[in-house]
């Protein structure tokens, strides 16, 4: 298939090529149309998990969307709120503030008409005094310092998303005006600035990793022509996969998360790709063949390892969209569009131009450069990969042992590893939120409530006939357990709807929404308390809010990350197994898989979590591992990592079918190819390597993690493991059973059909 695209491109290549302009055009007008609405900050898990019913329970019956909190605190170094001056302060924020109008302030504390200290006091007459004493701690700080206004946005969250932005310049016009402070904290500032930082990391990504891959890739090929295709190939191929996110968020609302990895992986794997073409095209040329026949027999050979490469970084990720989490499905979505972008590209586009340019492609060489460049498999004979090869496979046994026992070494550090989610505390230091998140637990508590647990907490719903009277017991004996238990110190507020048939327990919630200390809360308030009081009570109780998503979503990564590896494992096996013809290639392809992913996750507690050359390498400590981290690396690493694999294995495979002789062709194999690999691993290393250097902690620990399991699978692995391996296990490593015989044939590179010109 991949020779006859590349033979329809060849033949006809203005064509292919207007072709693909008009799909540029069409996809640079749907991003610019649609991509800002195809996406979103909120996240969502399937509707079986307990919040999510919770939810759809408070939407249905109750007519209640989402609630967005924010605070906004005002504090004085030399006055309390006692000072007619901090409640003139107060009272000119919350004016300038709720001057934004109905539009975006819906309502103050908890949804009431009370949004500051001051309107507190003036309507004490109105309250109780157990309303009073359960309000006042969360409006005035115990030293007077400083003073919390709430707000409850309107709308949706991606509707306070957008609002919050004209709540956050007033804050910044008063902060450090009269001597005063003013701060901000929330969700919607929250990830309204988080997405500001994403957007920044992006744009320091791309004019880190452009450069540096255009550097690489003039070392590998030492022409400016030969430089600029792959990297023309991978913005092609972003842009037309960020249409394709553009259009199918608007049924489909995709985490915004989703544009950052189709421009990391769009630029690795389109530049991958491409040179792997570009350097086969070049290959078939040495071999005197004409630039329409070089182009053709290229997808063929180096087409076909592509588009089975491609293929399986797709399975593998395919992985991720079985996991009811709008995260990892929008990652995965994201990924799979940009590398199937890339592969139409990279099979039809390139063979159209290549046909074109001919010997061209070397034009503009960089004299100094081009003796550094790609070696054909002959004139790299002698060379420093072949002696590479020869020490490896002169004491193969030696060398497996030197290179495995430190990557199991590193790998066991993956069991120290400690999940949760990052949050606003891993903001760069000098980011609003962070300061202000930091500065209002440091002056409010209540118990081991802080003012984060009134913004979000958690709801209780209650769904049967309320005022059955076992349904009133039910409540009261849950709210005698919360109050009896030292977790929960502030009494719950009930709200029942007007059919009478839904009850919510708002609780504010101790410690942060994403610790796990929080969640393990969550799990005694749900298996626990919640079922002793609605014991033999005909209800159903359901519990959400963040925590209590947090918690699910935990609950979700422990259950679906052995299915995902099954899910993968067992499909690249019998995959490879039809490829190659053989059981013990695709074992030896796991285990070898599994070590580079299990030494990433070693050192990334190594330098994360312990601080081994965090501060060398400009990293931030992380307390916890994202959760969501490790399943994504697997399936992205376990893909990426086949690329190199195949391509190295086909070579043998290759030249095994025409000798006969196992260790030469391995020997083949490894020099033909291993300028290449670690060519084209450098590449993404360093564009992986330069969202490492974003200044948030999740980029940092995703590009690391993908950097280096990149950089040692590519270099290590393929250069040491598999050839030695393959030394010792000699003819074994294509043992295929006969009751096998009958599984399709698959293999990557198509047998030579007879001498190249040159030969003839």
């Amino acid at each position: 298939m991949t020779e006859v695209l590349a033979r329809i491109s060849a033949r006809r290549p203005w064509t292919i090529i207007a072709v693909w302009a008009v799909i540029v055009v069409v996809a640079l007008g749907l991003v610019g149309q649609f991509l800002d609405s195809a996406t979103t900050t909120a996240f969502s898990i399937g509707g079986r998990y307990e919040s999510s019913r919770a939810a759809a329970l408070l939407e249905e019956k109750l007519q209640r969307q989402e609630r967005v909190a924010e605070v906004v605190a005002v504090s004085s170094s030399s006055l309390t709120v006692d000072d007619a001056a901090f409640r003139a302060k107060v009272e000119a924020v919350h004016a300038d503030i709720i001057s934004l109008g109905p539009e975006t302030i819906e309502a103050g504390v908890s949804g009431s008409p009370i949004f500051h200290y001051y309107q507190a006091l003036d309507a004490a007459p109105f309250m109780t005094k157990e309303q009073l004493d359960q309000l006042l701690p969360i409006l005035a700080s115990a030293d007077g310092s400083t003073a919390l206004m709430h707000y409850t946005l309107k709308g949706t969250f991606e509707e306070a998303l957008t609002n919050v932005e004209g709540i956050v310049h007033k804050v910044e016009e008063a902060d450090a005006a009269d001597g005063f402070a003013v701060m901000q904290f929330g969700g919607a500032s929250v990830a309204y600035e988080n997405n500001e930082l994403a957007a920044h990391d992006l744009e320091r990504g791309e004019r880190f990793g452009v450069p540096m891959a255009l550097l690489v890739l003039l070392l590998l090929f030492g022409a400016v022509v030969a430089t600029l295709l792959p990297l023309g190939l991978a913005i092609i191929s972003i842009v037309v996969a960020l249409a394709a996110v553009a259009v199918i968020g608007q049924q489909f609302p995709l985490v915004f998360f989703v544009t950052l990895m189709v421009v990391m992986i769009g630029l690795a794997v389109g530049i991958d790709y491409s040179l792997l073409i570009v350097s086969r095209f070049k290959e078939e040329m040495e071999h005197g063949r004409a630039p329409r026949e070089a182009a053709v027999k290229t997808g063929g050979t180096a087409g076909r390892t592509v588009l089975f490469s491609g293929a399986t970084v797709v399975v593998a990720l395919v992985g991720l969209l079985i996991v009811p989490s709008s995260f990892y499905q929008s990652l995965a979505l994201g990924a799979i569009l940009v590398v199937l972008a890339s592969l139409a590209a990279t099979l039809t586009l390139l063979p159209a131009v290549l046909a074109l340019l001919g010997r061209n492609v070397d034009r503009l060489r960089v004299p100094l450069l081009s003796k550094l460049s790609l070696k054909s498999p002959e004139e790299s004979e002698h060379g420093f990969w072949e002696r590479i090869t020869r020490v490896v496979t002169r004491r193969p046994v030696v060398s497996i042992l030197v290179i495995a026992i430190p990557m199991l070494i590193l790998s066991s550090f993956y069991w120290d590893m400690r999940t949760g989610l990052n949050d606003v505390t891993t903001f760069p230091e000098n980011s609003r939120t962070r300061m202000a998140f930091e500065f209002i637990e440091e002056k409010f508590s209540f118990g081991e409530v802080s003012p984060a647990g009134f913004i979000n907490p958690a709801e209780i719903v209650i769904a049967g006939n309320i005022d059955a009277p076992e349904t009133q017991a039910g409540i009261e004996r849950l709210n005698q357990a919360l109050l009896a238990s030292p977790k929960f110190p502030v009494p719950a507020v009930l709200t029942v709807n007007e059919a009478r048939d839904l009850a919510l327990l708002s609780l504010p919630f101790p410690g942060d929404s994403s610790s796990r200390a929080a969640t393990a809360d969550m799990a005694t308030l749900r298996e626990e308390i919640i079922p002793a009081a609605f014991e033999g009570v005909d209800v159903e109780v359901y519990v959400g809010g963040l925590t209590a998503e947090t918690a699910d979503f935990y609950g979700i990564v422990d259950f679906y990350t052995p299915l995902v590896f099954l899910f993968v494992l067992g499909l690249s096996f019998i995959i490879l197994m039809m490829v190659f013809r053989s059981i013990v290639i695709p074992i030896k392809a796991i285990i070898m898989n599994l070590l580079s992913v299990g030494t990433a996750y070693g050192l990334l507690v190594l330098v994360f979590q312990k601080g081994i050359g965090a501060d060398l390498l400009g990293f931030d400590r992380a307390e916890v591992i994202d959760a969501w981290l490790p399943l994504f690396l697997f399936t992205i690493l376990f893909g990426l990592s086949m690329d190199y694999h195949v391509f190295l294995l086909s070579r043998i495979r290759e030249r095994y079918d025409e000798t006969g002789d196992n260790n030469e062709a391995v020997a083949y194999g490894l020099r033909s190819t291993a300028e290449l690999i670690t060519g084209a691993a450098l590449i993404m290393v360093v564009v992986f390597g330069a969202f490492a250097t974003g200044e948030t902690i999740v980029n940092q620990l995703m590009g690391f993690g993908l950097a280096v399991a990149v950089l040692l699978d590519a270099t290590l692995v393929r250069s040491v493991l598999v050839p030695a391996s393959m030394n010792v296990l000699g003819k074994r490593n294509w043992y295929l059973p006969s009751w096998l015989n009958w599984l399709p044939d698959l293999r990557v590179e198509a047998p030579e059909e007879g001498p190249t010109p040159r030969e003839a």
